[in-house]
């Protein structure tokens, strides 16, 4: 065997490794996350841990969907994550038309202006958002809809700007020819097809706002009834005084995860689209 032979199956035999090493870095926290929901409290305490459960008990995912709080709190997630990403992309696809398509004094400042959005850290704004919500007096779930948007709007603006300034001109120029109005030529001729890019964008709003724990805990601080679901299961409390109710935490945690991952899977060839269109030209 030549030696540039041996170099080749030296540089993929370690190219696999490091395949397989990434592999259980990523999935390990999952598949140790379904373990612990399967064991019961006295494995999960135990000393040395277990890498497969002994027992494997669905007690925890009972205990968790009786719990009120939960189901309260998975509602008020989805009526969350669905608002803000159902506006983000209305709001976000008229404005990425139009920064995109149509030409108007101020375009390019306001397009530094969203982007200039995405760059503020939640912590910076959280106390003066804070302080006007509570002047305003608006209920928690509205008030976390507007939150989230601070941040989910820039990012889905600045993406479908991207997307729709990509589209050929001349579908708007013959839309235009034969008569159309310019909020037909957005609704019926470019915005079918801009749907990878709203698929992508709406999807990372709402794993955005599924997720989302310091508002979610600052803003339903003094109204339990609105807290949503990361803050439910922060809550979480044992049976026993000063126990941890680890195993329910996670059976809480793999549950609403099942949601994201089938989101993902169910759209993820318009995923890929939107992720690459634009990167290989002609």
């Amino acid at each position: 065997m030549s030696r540039r032979r041996v170099g080749k199956v030296v540089s993929q035999v370690f190219f696999w490794l490091l395949i397989i090493l990434i592999f259980i870095y990523l999935i390990f926290p999952f598949y140790w996350a379904l373990i612990s929901a399967l064991k019961t409290q006295s494995e999960l305490i135990r000393t040395p841990a277990t890498y497969f459960p002994e027992n494997p008990t669905l007690q925890n995912f009972r205990a968790v969907f009786a719990n009120q709080a939960f189901l309260r709190g998975l509602l008020n997630s989805i009526i969350v994550a669905g608002s803000v990403t159902a506006l983000s992309l209305v709001i976000g696809a008229f404005a990425g038309f139009a920064l995109g398509k149509l030409r108007f004094r101020g375009r390019t400042p306001s397009l530094y202006v969203i982007l200039a959005m995405t760059m503020f850290p939640q912590i910076a704004v959280l106390s003066g958002l804070y302080a006007v919500i509570r002047i305003l007096g608006m209920p928690a779930l509205p008030s976390l809809v507007l939150s989230y948007m601070i941040f989910t709007l820039p990012f889905t603006v600045w993406v479908l700007t991207a997307f729709f300034k990509g589209l050929p001109t001349s579908l708007l120029q013959s839309a235009q020819v034969d008569g159309a109005t310019t909020m037909q030529t957005f609704t019926k001729i470019l915005l079918p097809l801009t749907a990878p890019a709203l698929v992508t964008t709406g999807l990372l709003a709402f794993i955005n706002a599924w997720n989302e724990y310091l508002f979610a805990l600052t803003f339903t601080s003094i109204a339990p009834a609105s807290r949503t679901v990361p803050v439910a299961i922060a809550l979480f409390a044992g049976q026993i005084a000063r126990e941890e109710p680890f195993g329910e935490i996670m059976a809480a945690a793999i549950i609403v995860t099942v949601p994201l991952i089938a989101l993902v899977l169910f759209f993820q060839n318009r995923i890929v689209e939107g992720l690459t269109a634009g990167a290989v030209k002609g």
